[in-house]
């Protein structure tokens, strides 16, 4: 329970939180023994190097490519009660670092990201952009639910964007329900999709969510810890929405394991959650390095609040890069103000103000990662795990140059509204694509975080 940073170590940038191995000796050896246990480095754990648990330690060690790989051999064996369906969803942030790193199209890449996984076992592979065309539409339905209330709730506005595991983390652990209550409560996409497929898909295959192993790939590490959330568990089945989340870079790692390089693997058309269909070319939402809550959300509200149909967003930068704003006028008066917010100084900075009552955005859209989610500390880092810029630089332009799909353009998705989630505005929706966000309590134990 206590506090990480009192561990003096003589290189605090490799101290480790404590994590509990569950190996008792009795595990069966295989390929990937020599892996690294799973372990989130002070350097790594973007939202607070301070508040992990032993029990969040242990569980985190299980989220390894050891697990993954338990349960593929599991499936090798005889007994076929204890078999699992495994399912891969890939973020759309990790794609441009697999077509940087290994000189490929983003849509080669997607393809033969698919070819390595089932060649090792896996059984479906998705892309979690569905996921996100809810969470967003979700986003934009809220914020403009918000500002409508905005004179009659306290909290109503401003709105923080609810995607970044780090940033939510970093709020319910240190900042207490004076931003809480403004975090928006539409699920991350990640979560989402844990939903879609643990939900919706076992549904059509007609299985139990307990019979489905769900691993996701992610730019960043936090996103193991938010897999671990008691709110994205289903205690009827004993299942969480998402088993495993792995990073672009530990895939990385299993190739360099098995000795494959990625221009060596078949090309195969990643899944889809409907029945009989492959997915396309790999697409993407505004947002230069991320799912562009900003963008959907300023053009819907522009259009829906005050009839404005905008088609280009104009961002102005203001301290530095990673604080941009954008702002929408309409007779000579500024309605809608709009922020991005990337990395722990401008959080602060942006805390700061909040606090001091000097706050006057409508919405933030807040990423933990300074540059934004390809900048994830799961990809893209040097050995000494420093931002590999000459890659990154390679994997905006990638990102930037895969064609942008709308949310409300998505059939499939309007289709599950109805079919699935009983119409937009449901219980069913509340309960399937929102969650809440709070304050927690720290132990006694821990040190006061000052950032």
């Amino acid at each position: 329970q206590e506090c990480s940073k009192k561990q003096k170590n003589d290189d605090t940038q490799s101290t480790s939180v404590d994590a509990l191995s569950s190996n008792d000796g009795s595990e069966e050896k295989n390929e990937f023994d020599t892996l690294a246990n799973a372990k989130i480095l002070l350097s790594d754990c973007l939202a607070c190097d301070s508040c992990m648990t032993l029990e969040e330690g242990a569980r985190v060690f299980q989220q390894n490519q050891k697990e993954f790989f338990r349960v593929l051999n599991l499936n090798k064996k005889c007994d076929t009660s204890k078999h699992k369906v495994l399912a891969v969803s890939l973020c759309p942030q990790s794609l441009p670092y697999f077509a940087a790193k290994f000189n490929l199209s983003v849509n080669e890449a997607a393809k033969r990201l698919c070819g390595f996984l089932k060649s090792l076992g896996v059984h479906y592979v998705f892309d979690t952009t569905i996921a996100a065309d809810f969470s967003i539409l979700e986003s934009q339905r809220e914020f403009v639910q918000r500002y409508q209330r905005r004179n009659q709730e306290e909290h109503a506005l401003p709105m923080f964007a609810s995607a970044c595991p780090g940033w939510i983390r970093y709020a319910e652990r240190v900042l207490t329900n004076l931003v809480t209550s403004h975090i928006c409560t539409a699920k991350s996409p990640q979560q989402i999709m844990g939903s879609l497929v643990k939900g919706y898909f076992a549904r059509q295959q007609n299985l139990s969510p307990d019979k489905i192993f769900h691993v996701v790939v992610a730019p960043c590490y936090d996103k193991k810890l938010e897999a671990l959330r008691e709110d994205f568990y289903t205690a009827l089945y004993n299942s969480a929405e998402v088993d495993c989340v792995l990073t672009s870079g530990e895939i990385v790692q299993i190739m360099e394991q098995k000795n494959v390089s990625m221009k060596d693997v078949t090309e195969v058309a990643v899944d889809s959650l409907f029945d009989g269909l492959k997915e396309g070319d790999v697409v993407r939402h505004d947002g230069k390095r991320s799912d562009g809550y900003l963008e959907h959300i300023f053009k819907h509200a522009a259009k829906e609040l005050f009839g404005v149909d905008v088609k280009e967003i104009t961002y102005k930068a203001l301290k530095n890069k990673d604080f941009q704003e954008v702002t929408l006028e309409k007779d000579g008066e500024t309605v809608l103000r709009f922020a991005a917010a990337y990395g722990f100084r401008n959080i602060q900075n942006m805390v700061l103000k909040l606090k001091k009552g000097k706050f006057f955005y409508h919405f933030v859209e807040v990423l933990a990662c300074p540059g934004g989610c390809l900048n994830g500390k799961g990809q893209a880092q040097t050995e000494d795990g420093k931002p590999d810029r000459a890659l990154l630089a390679q994997m905006e332009e990638v990102y930037t140059a895969i064609p942008v799909r709308l949310p409300e353009s998505n059939l499939h998705v309007q289709r599950m509204y109805q079919d699935w989630l009983e119409g937009m505005g449901s219980k069913k929706v509340q309960d399937t694509l929102h969650t809440s966000y709070s304050a927690v309590t720290q132990s006694t134990s821990s040190l006061d975080i000052k950032w």
